[in-house]
């Protein structure tokens, strides 16, 4: 298994903390009721009018609350009286507020949930509160491992234009919580979607996320997408290095795949360990393109990445140094064979690939443009590297082009050479 560092660094698992500090109430504290006498019908419409019974059974329970230490068991016992003795949604609110407040400040999160969840049916809660009210309600729920009703309180919440704390998220990782990766994903990339299309910056907690949870759950083509985005938002080191590593992870390819895909790793600069440079020395193969494999082999020695005592590499570099002298001695005569009217295919592809070895791209192109007219091609395989002789020779916007020609299992590396050709061509103009 080739190394990447984003399973390490995002855990399938997400260990959720409530962002509002349920213990102290805050904001949330519970309502003072008021005396007896205000439980009259009064003329200010604002205040509360609280039914005389539900005034009867809150006030031995607000006695219990007050004293210290805090008798719970006795107080929660009484929860069920206060209740039902609900006749309006002053009742109701206040009941709500009390429970909730009490509840939550002993981390008896169900009841607190019980709680919370009075005050939003009574209607009572304040218009700019609302969102808040609820997401509190979708992280206790969430708390309880009941994750359809959190998805439906944090999306009431991000609906009522609660921004604190990310509630859309938590949507997503309710999903994952249910061990439902690929409904997440799908409602992750909505999001995603929607803020790319609005122009907005989508953030990288849910790039990374959602590539965790794809990468980790062995769905390929979400982690492929993931990976695209994620490189694109936010291009660097990490990004394009678990792009990489992620696709030679879950690609099912072969050599001449794989070598293509290193070869994006290694302009961008991410080659990480020796397992990858060392799937880049095998995948060339020193008996097609020694040029290349002394190339990356001593690249690797320069990074740090190979271990010059190792009999293998040592081995491997003798053998493609003395091939490569050979090679650049015969360029010439292959040159010429491929330019013959009865030149093969393979020999076409030869010359293409010896040239793309020998960091000659623009003559590489010309006989993998060549090769694409002929009989018996492997299009995919040979547009993918005419758009790698282009890029090699700084024609970004042509690379590009031909990237997005490439169909079929090559198509998600061609997808990241196109992005990574993008980038390069807007650097060149800065």
């Amino acid at each position: 298994m080739i190394f990447t560092n984003l399973a390490r660094k995002n855990g399938a698992a997400s260990t959720l903390a409530l962002a509002i500090a349920l213990a102290t109430g805050g904001a949330l504290a519970a309502t003072a009721l008021e005396t007896p006498a205000f439980a009259q019908k009064k003329e200010e419409e604002s205040k509360p009018e609280y039914s005389s019974g539900f005034i009867e059974a809150y006030k031995p329970l607000e006695a219990i609350a007050g004293t210290e230490p805090l008798d719970y068991p006795t107080l929660k016992a009484g929860f069920p009286g206060l209740s039902a003795a609900i006749e309006n949604d002053d009742d109701r609110y206040a009941a709500g507020s009390f429970i909730y407040s009490n509840a939550a400040r002993q981390q008896d999160q169900p009841v607190a949930l019980q709680g919370m969840e009075m005050m939003l049916q009574s209607g009572n809660v304040p218009q700019e509160k609302l969102g808040q009210f609820n997401f509190v309600a979708g992280q206790l729920a969430y708390s309880l491992n009941d994750y359809a009703k959190a998805r439906t309180y944090l999306q009431t919440a991000a609906d009522a234009g609660y921004t604190d704390n990310d509630p859309l998220i938590f949507v997503a990782e309710s999903y994952f919580a249910e061990g439902q990766p690929q409904q997440g994903l799908t409602y992750l990339s909505e999001l995603i979607n929607a803020k790319v299309a609005a122009g907005e910056t989508v953030s990288e907690e849910w790039l990374r996320r959602g590539l965790a949870q794809a990468y980790n759950n062995q769905l390929a083509s979400e982690a492929n997408k993931y990976s695209s985005w994620y490189v694109t938002q936010y291009p660097g080191a990490d990004s394009w290095g678990d792009a990489v590593a992620i696709l030679l992870n879950t690609g099912g390819y072969e050599n001449p795949e794989i070598l293509d895909l290193l070869r994006l790793g290694q302009r961008v600069g991410v080659l990480r360990d020796d397992q990858l440079y060392l799937e880049y020395v095998e995948a060339a193969d020193y008996r097609r393109l020694p040029v290349e494999v002394v190339s990356i082999i001593d690249e690797g020695y320069a990074a740090g990445k190979l271990d010059r005592t190792d009999p293998y590499v040592i081995d491997t570099r003798r053998q493609a140094a003395e091939r490569a002298a050979q090679d650049r001695a015969d360029i010439d005569g292959l040159i010429a064979d491929a330019n013959a009217a009865g030149a093969s295919i393979n020999t076409v592809l030869a010359a293409g690939d010896t040239l793309l070895g020998l960091e000659r791209p623009a003559d590489a192109e010309t006989f993998y443009a060549k090769a694409l007219n002929m009989p018996g091609v492997n299009t995919p395989m040979v547009m993918t590297r005419l758009g790698i002789a282009q890029f090699d020779q700084g024609n970004y916007a042509e690379a590009e082009a031909t990237f997005n020609k490439v169909e079929g299992a090559r198509k998600a590396i061609a997808n990241l050479w196109a992005i990574y050709a993008t980038q390069q061509a807007a650097e060149a103009t800065m």
